[in-house]
């Protein structure tokens, strides 16, 4: 399957102080590179680019490919020499797990390492885990090789400080969803928040964290197997957040910067300038 879909946030306005409309600044221009094994990537789509839109100022380009149980897809996209051109910033969301042409992922990694930011969700740090290159796994910030059984979990912000978690739980119980045990976290990783295993909640395994590779802000978070988790809106909002900051949109408070937020009225929007 191969689809091509520009979206476009209708919002027109966005909260901050000073307020400014969206129409007074460059949108973010998302690349979402999704689709691969194992998740409905036709619904994901929709709801991570119309939930992220409606709160913040970013318009999509959506490359979706190889559904089913497509493990080894190669997205065409990447066949370009500078894939990540024309973006500022790309979201994988995508699940390829048994490409391993180390080549090929390190063609991937360059296009971060060279200064495009990243938001990495949940199969994409499974994807090109086989590889003999590291560069995928210094991309992410995280080694990982497999994950738990689908079952609740609970997850525990390490980091409350952060912009990223200024408003996400300290503590989050959500719906079932596969536990990534991670390996490693490479040297310019932060872990932000982490899943306990059930049965043993000692077995602690970063969950959420930003990671700097090459010039290159990433964020990225193991949780969302389902649309059930991904279309919560505290999930939608620590993506968001997530975007936003990766970009160096995000101020201290965990808020937008002018002109990227959610949207206001524009007669309000006006009135506070």
């Amino acid at each position: 399957m191969r689809s091509f879909l520009v979206f476009a946030g209708s919002l027109l306005v966005a909260a901050g102080f000073p307020q400014i409309a969206r129409s007074e600044v460059n949108p973010i221009r998302a690349l979402m590179i999704t689709g691969g094994c194992c998740h409905d990537y036709e619904a994901q789509k929709k709801i991570l680019s119309e939930g992220i839109s409606a709160r913040a100022n970013v318009t999509w380009t959506i490359v979706h490919e190889g559904d089913g149980d497509a493990k080894t897809t190669r997205f065409s996209i990447y066949t370009n020499a500078d894939w990540t051109k024309g973006y500022d910033v790309v979201l994988h969301n995508e699940c390829s797990g048994q490409v391993t042409n180390a080549d090929w992922v390190e063609h991937i990694a360059k296009g971060h390492f060279e200064g495009t930011p990243a938001v990495v969700l949940h199969c994409s740090i499974h994807s090109y885990r086989f590889s003999s290159t590291d560069e995928w796994r210094k991309t992410l910030g995280v080694s990982s090789m497999r994950h738990q059984p689908k079952r609740k979990f609970e997850v525990v912000t390490v980091k409350t400080d952060h912009p990223i978690m200024k408003a996400f739980p300290a503590k989050w119980q959500h719906e079932p969803d596969e536990l990534y045990e991670i390996k490693k976290v490479w040297p310019d990783c932060t872990p932000l928040a982490e899943s306990l295993t059930p049965d043993n909640p000692t077995d602690r395994h970063p969950c959420i964290w930003v990671n700097q590779y090459g010039k290159a802000r990433v964020f990225g978070t193991t949780l969302g197997h389902d649309n059930q988790t991904m279309q919560r809106a505290d999930y939608l909002d620590l993506v968001t957040r997530g975007l936003l900051w990766a970009c160096g949109k995000l101020d201290e408070r965990g808020e937008a910067m002018p002109g990227y937020g959610k949207s206001v009225p524009a007669a309000k929007a006006n009135a506070a300038k």
